[in-house]
């Protein structure tokens, strides 16, 4: 995979603090990126006024768009080098912004979406919004969501494997993961490391068969993993002493990784889905990502078809 090229930075209404912008530029300074700071806007109220005429509604809803693209203008004056970065605005009026936003990326074939993610009042940690999952399920770009800290050079970047499969869709995954997280470790002169989760022993069958071998069947599965480890990185410039291979849930795993090696930014791939399963958090990169406390880049399969269309 190569570097990005065409950035689509979501701008948060609701702050003058705007995470997104920050490392979209941080990022189209090392690629040479073209950035828009993307705005949506939505004021049911301005909808509802039946006592003006279509020509008045619009002329209102331009007046808004007009005082937000000068009040994005001034955010980018004052947090962006323009000698550096040329930063274009865009900014919409649509009532559901993750469907502006996709609608956006495939029409203009933006290369990555960038999102800030909000922070929870009390806890150290964030909260993930409605618009943070559509985008996750429904984006056909990369999405990456953005947490409160910087990207240091010489960081650790984590891409997160399913090497154990069988299944052709996951190993195209694994090698996308994979290469995008070289693709990040070269940007930020940091380090590879990939993580692997493969299940335990299951406890009924150790109930049910009196002469089941928990530590054999234990072993033979974690031999598997690690073997298939080998032959993915075989293609890559990839040690096995920068691959963790866990016991246990990858909800469980690759956060503990990331905790343990301070990771920058985890890699993962996003199983999409449409119909009446989106509505549910019943994904496993969803229950990842809920968990971690950096940033993450979140892929999609290579033919994934966005529910949503122009």
């Amino acid at each position: 995979m190569g570097f990005f090229s065409k950035i689509l930075a979501v701008i948060d209404p609701e702050t003058d603090q705007q995470k997104a912008l920050k490392r979209a530029v941080e990022l189209a300074q090392k690629t040479n990126a073209s950035v828009t700071a993307f705005l949506t806007i939505y004021d049911f109220s301005y909808d509802m006024t039946t006592m003006l005429s279509v020509e008045e509604r619009e002329t209102m809803r331009q007046a808004v768009v007009d005082d937000r693209t000068d009040w994005v203008s001034a955010l980018i004056e004052h947090q962006v080098d323009t000698d550096l970065v040329a930063v274009d605005i865009k900014v919409v009026w649509h009532n559901r912004p993750y469907e502006s936003i996709v609608l956006e990326a495939i029409e203009s074939q933006y290369d990555l979406i960038v999102k800030g993610t909000q922070d929870h009042d009390t806890l150290k940690s964030v909260i993930f919004t409605p618009t943070d999952w559509h985008l996750l399920r429904k984006a056909p770009t990369p999405v990456l969501l953005v947490k409160e800290h910087d990207w240091p050079q010489g960081g650790q970047i984590i891409g997160a494997v399913n090497v154990g499969t069988d299944d052709e869709a996951h190993a195209q995954l694994n090698d996308v993961v994979t290469e995008t997280a070289q693709t990040m470790a070269e940007l930020l002169k940091g380090t590879v490391n990939l993580v692997n989760a493969y299940p335990g022993t299951p406890v009924n069958i150790a109930i049910e068969i009196p002469e089941f071998d928990p530590k054999g069947y234990r072993d033979s599965v974690k031999a598997y993993h690690t073997e298939s480890m080998q032959k993915h990185i075989s293609r890559y410039d990839i040690s096995m002493d920068q691959c963790h291979i866990r016991e246990g849930l990858p909800e469980d795993a690759i956060p503990a990784v990331a905790k343990l090696i301070d990771a920058e930014l985890v890699v993962i791939g996003t199983v999409g889905r449409v119909g009446i399963s989106a509505a549910l958090i019943g994904n496993t990169a969803e229950h990842v990502i809920d968990r971690l406390d950096c940033d993450v880049l979140a892929l999609k399969p290579t033919g994934f078809e966005s529910p949503i269309r122009p």
